[in-house]
């Protein structure tokens, strides 16, 4: 099993979801990188459990304890600096409880990854709380995704995200033209990050009621950069979109993923579709924003704003048909254990985190002209 991923910065994630712990190597950060610490751990709070009706009952406290790659600010022990070595970040798992596994050992959980774990490593997966394929693994993702978010910043860059819809309710879009820093930041100060509060609170509610159905619900989050160059990215196999999916669908409940219009294009005609482009002090500008910021595999300029698609959480409470692979027979299965009724709100810092990163790794390729808009 590999879970390595980067060209310019690599990430590799290890760990299960009741292992001692999960953690991260990040190798390519540039020497000099500053990190605040405390903003960090705000993110990464943002992806934390924090109980109730809306989330899983497991709370984990997710301090990262870096082992290497940084040295504390003399002046201010929260102000990190990147040596430029690789950086390692473990993180603890102290509220497990692995016995609410031992009757899956041979009976797979449907739209879990158990059955298939099973054949592809012989037996030998580790299944307690979905093992390594435990959406438990982001984590240490949305601790690199922290370091690539604060490093996008101090270019210019801001990566945000907002539920789009939970269920049938849906949040008011982020303006593909207009989207802007001050957007982007204010919805990720929220606890349930939505544009339009009174949407959010439907979907809360709306969550709770399926949770007492014993049910789950999916959903979409919608992501966007702004400040990005024209120029960064590469045709064919290295395009924006390519990168950025490559991260993407490493995120455990991920089904779908679309840049602009996306699956709307099919309905569309050209001259619908296009986006005129227009001079705008003394910048090429498009009037709208069809493609998400995307031409070609390239960065246009525009706000790059995309969507993913969510499902719903596959541990239900309600029985479900399904089979014990060791026996080859037909079984009905009630899961037990903690699990959130809707993953879409801790999936948020997720995203921005993959899409972070994939930029990153994208700007530290790309010729330092094009930052400096030469």
């Amino acid at each position: 099993m590999s879970s390595t991923w980067g060209d310019h910065i690599k990430i590799s994630i290890f760990g299960e979801s009741h292992s001692k712990g999960i953690g991260i190597v990040i190798d390519g950060v540039p020497a000099g990188t500053v990190i605040d610490f405390s903003s960090l751990l705000l993110f990464m709070a943002r992806r934390s459990s924090k109980g109730g009706k809306l989330d899983t009952p497991r709370l984990e406290k997710d301090f990262p304890q870096i082992q290497s790659g940084v040295l504390s600010d003399p002046k201010d022990p929260n102000r990190l600096i990147a040596c430029g070595t690789p950086i390692c970040a473990l993180i603890e798992n102290t509220n497990t409880q692995s016995k609410d596994y031992d009757q899956l050992r041979s009976v797979a959980r449907p739209g879990h990854a158990d059955y298939t774990g099973f054949v592809r490593y012989h037996g030998f997966n580790d299944i307690r709380g979905g093992g390594h394929f435990s959406g438990r693994l982001t984590a240490p993702l949305c601790f690199a995704g922290s370091i690539a978010k604060q490093y996008l910043r101090s270019l210019g860059i801001e990566v945000g995200a907002h539920i789009a819809s939970i269920g049938s309710v849906q949040d008011r879009p982020l303006d593909p033209v207009l989207v802007d820093r001050e957007t982007l930041l204010s919805v990720q100060e929220k606890f349930f990050p939505v544009l339009d509060d009174s949407a959010g609170e439907q979907m809360q509610d709306l969550i709770a009621q399926t949770r007492d159905q014993l049910d789950s619900v999916g959903g979409v989050i919608e992501c966007a950069a702004c400040g990005l160059p024209a120029g960064i990215g590469d045709p064919m196999f290295d395009c924006v979109e390519s990168k950025i999916a490559s991260l993407i669908f490493g995120i455990p409940a991920v089904k779908g993923l679309s840049f602009g219009l996306g699956f709307d294009f099919a309905s569309k005609t050209g001259s619908e579709a296009n986006d005129p482009f227009t001079m705008e002090n003394g910048a090429v500008k498009t009037t709208s924003n069809h493609n998400g910021g995307i031409l070609g595999g390239i960065t246009n300029g525009m706000p790059l704003v995309f969507r993913t698609v969510i499902k719903p959480t596959p541990s239900i409470s309600q029985k479900q048909k399904t089979v014990n692979f060791k026996t080859g027979e037909n079984v009905e299965l009630s899961i037990t254990g903690r699990h959130d009724p809707c993953i879409v709100r801790r999936a948020v810092p997720c995203i921005e985190s993959a899409a972070a990163l994939a930029l990153m790794d994208l700007i530290l390729g790309c010729d330092r002209s094009i930052l400096e808009g030469k």
